[in-house]
């Protein structure tokens, strides 16, 4: 039996890479163990060190706390018509991929981060023994420089950012929609509560005498949240407040919400859970946070954008009609209010919208596309 080696790229600029990356490698670890050798690798910090670790921070810190000002930077990245060009200069982290190529000897890379697309045609020109796969992270408001290399076939996260990369020139049949590549834990939850795989069926309603559980991620905006929390706890919602390895944040929580019973928790892997048991979501727009709501069919309610690509993934919620924007405490709260108001009517069209946009099966989708190529 032939094993098909598969490279995965991804960069730690933003969670959506990262999850997209680790949603593939799962998915084929899961559809063929033992017929794929996978490897999944981030080539910036072993190729810049800490100067790497300065600008991965700086970029996070921007995007967090003042999100307006990275749209600048994210229009000026839109309109560079020579990315071929400027990528080129990256001498060593081009040097490092070859010899990591060299050794591998990948059949397929797939690239979650839109620059080494165009670094494995840098070396290994147009007739490339591997296929080169790249997965689009954002919605809607695509950056160009996602399609303006020439990879075998771009994966897109939805319809809607197809569209745009088709609208950009690119043939249909280079494009392929599987669905962001969510955890295939997404797809096992789905299908132990009865759930059609490609969406069409919203999810379980409340409950008789049941409080709609709120959960609320914390991972941008952390001034904003203590005074989110205490709006919340004005409402009869059981609230799951999730802070990372925030200890900081949660002592600031624990103090503002006086003792009173609502679960603060730490980093979890369980995500794919709570989401399925929560019937809204509090967060930003986050490329993997919007994917992972829509995947497991809870509406969201987005506090927090970053000017640019983010901007694509809160219209993708609002434009669908499968949550809202509210970007104040006052206004999270009273988006709740309005959700779960007449017997929860708002909600109920959210619900039934988001399913419609649901592939909890994505990643197992794109592992049998990578391994049928």
């Amino acid at each position: 039996m032939t094993v098909k080696k598969i490279l995965i790229l991804t960069a730690g600029f933003g969670e959506g890479h990262n999850s997209a990356a680790r949603g593939v490698r799962d998915g084929l670890l899961r559809v063929a163990p033992g017929e794929v050798e996978v490897e999944l690798r981030d080539l910036f910090p072993k190729t810049y060190g800490a100067f790497n670790e300065f600008v991965r921070r700086t970029y996070l810190a921007v995007i967090n706390q003042w999100p307006g000002s990275w749209g600048y930077v994210y229009r000026w990245l839109d309109a560079i018509p020579n990315h071929d060009e400027r990528l080129a200069r990256f001498i060593r982290l081009k040097e490092h991929f070859a010899r990591l190529l060299d050794s591998f000897q990948p059949d397929i890379v797939v690239s979650t981060f839109p620059p080494y697309p165009y670094l494995l045609r840098h070396i290994r020109g147009p007739d490339t023994r591997c296929k080169n796969i790249v997965v689009i992270t954002d919605s809607i408001t695509v950056n160009a420089i996602w399609y303006r290399c020439d990879p075998d076939y771009f994966l897109a996260p939805n319809e809607q950012s197809a569209a745009v990369v088709r609208a950009a020139g690119i043939r249909p049949e280079k494009i392929k929609t599987f669905g962001f590549p969510v955890s295939p834990k997404f797809a096992d939850l789905a299908l132990a509560a009865g759930v059609r795989p490609t969406g069409g069926q919203d999810r379980q309603s409340f409950v008789p005498g049941e409080r709609p559980r709120i959960l609320y991620v914390i991972n941008a905006g952390k001034k904003r949240a203590p005074d989110t929390v205490k709006q919340l706890l004005g409402l009869n919602v059981d609230l799951t407040i999730a802070v990372s390895h925030d200890e900081r944040l949660r002592r600031l929580l624990q103090k503002a919400t006086a003792d009173r019973a609502i679960d603060i928790i730490g980093w979890t892997d369980d995500m794919p859970g709570l989401l399925c048991r929560s019937h809204l979501l509090i967060g930003k727009a986050g490329g993997a946070t919007v994917q992972e709501t829509i995947a497991a069919r809870c509406p969201m309610i987005v506090n927090h954008v970053v000017s640019g690509q983010e901007e694509g993934n809160a219209r993708l919620i609002v434009e669908t009609n499968s949550g809202t924007v509210a970007l104040t405490p006052a206004a999270v709260a009273a988006a709740v209010q309005r959700a779960l108001a007449d017997d929860a009517k708002q909600w109920r069209e959210w619900s039934c919208n988001i399913s419609q946009l649901s592939r909890p099966r994505a990643a197992l989708d794109t592992a049998e596309f990578l391994l049928s190529i």
